[in-house]
């Protein structure tokens, strides 16, 4: 399962690698809607991720993706390239997030629908990993979680994750480590701790 959560993040560094998404945000800033369309098709799974992992509701999730790109399609003009491409989306849809959160005033556990959908479109998954997955993953806090989920979603590394969720590097290395412990746990019949 560890193995299955490395593959997902090497598969999505690929799918949003810096060099094919700068690009596409330069040709949206003159117009292009078929550059949002591939844009959209290349990260949406990680703006979903993320939304998910702060929202723990699949609908409002879906809103926020929705939205981060309606904002990304009206705010192109103003992307200037520093740091990652995905750096700024994913601020985009941070933001978002805790805009929606900060609405609705709380937050609820995830339904396991919901865990499943995260991992959907990767073919690697299989529906018995989606429920293992799901299992293993509902033993986390949710900070590990969503530090998890990130690595695993968008491929990004530790300092990264660290950076979008403006915690110290090391609470993030920190977190990461215990999270896979808790996960080795779970997976061999053990308790969390």
């Amino acid at each position: 399962m560890l193995i299955l959560l490395e593959t997902m993040a090497e598969e999505s560094r690929g799918v949003t690698a810096p060099e094919l998404l700068e690009p596409l945000l330069l040709k949206l800033a003159q117009g292009d809607q078929e550059a949002l369309g591939e844009l959209y098709h290349r990260a949406r799974a990680a703006v979903y991720g993320l939304a998910l992992s702060y929202l723990k509701h699949a609908h409002d999730a879906e809103d926020v993706t929705q939205d981060t790109f309606v904002r990304i399609w009206e705010n192109a003009p103003r992307y200037r390239p520093q740091g990652t491409p995905l750096a700024w989306i994913l601020a985009v849809a941070r933001n978002l997030s805790l805009m929606k959160l900060r609405e609705r005033g709380k937050t609820q556990d995830m339904e396991p629908e919901e865990w499943d959908r995260l991992a959907a479109d990767n073919p690697l998954v299989t529906t018995e990993d989606r429920q293992v997955l799901q299992s293993a993953l509902s033993g986390l806090s949710d900070e590990e979680r969503r530090v998890v989920i990130l690595h695993a979603v968008t491929g990004w590394k530790h300092r990264e994750i660290a950076e979008l969720l403006e915690m110290p590097l090391a609470t993030v290395l920190s977190k990461y480590r215990r999270a896979l412990q808790k996960l080795k746990n779970i997976l061999e019949g053990g308790e969390t701790k």
